[in-house]
């Protein structure tokens, strides 16, 4: 299946969920803010959320700094 990934086409498994797709790509959830055409997903709902064919994620991470 496949989407758009920060500006990139990518393939990656049907059914894969926003959490899934962290851990996939050696991302700490929990410094990640994630928008999905459009749309940011609460990191409560990362384990719930499937992708579909041609979904547009957005990924960021959190810098922490002083």
């Amino acid at each position: 299946m496949q989407v758009t990934i920060n500006g990139e086409n990518r393939d990656v498994k049907e059914g894969i969920t926003v959490l899934a797709l962290l851990e996939d790509l050696e991302l700490q959830p929990e410094a990640m803010v994630v928008q999905r055409n459009d749309n940011v997903i609460e990191r409560n709902d990362f384990a719930t959320t499937q992708l579909e064919e041609g979904d547009v994620i957005e990924l960021v991470r959190f810098v922490g700094g002083g």
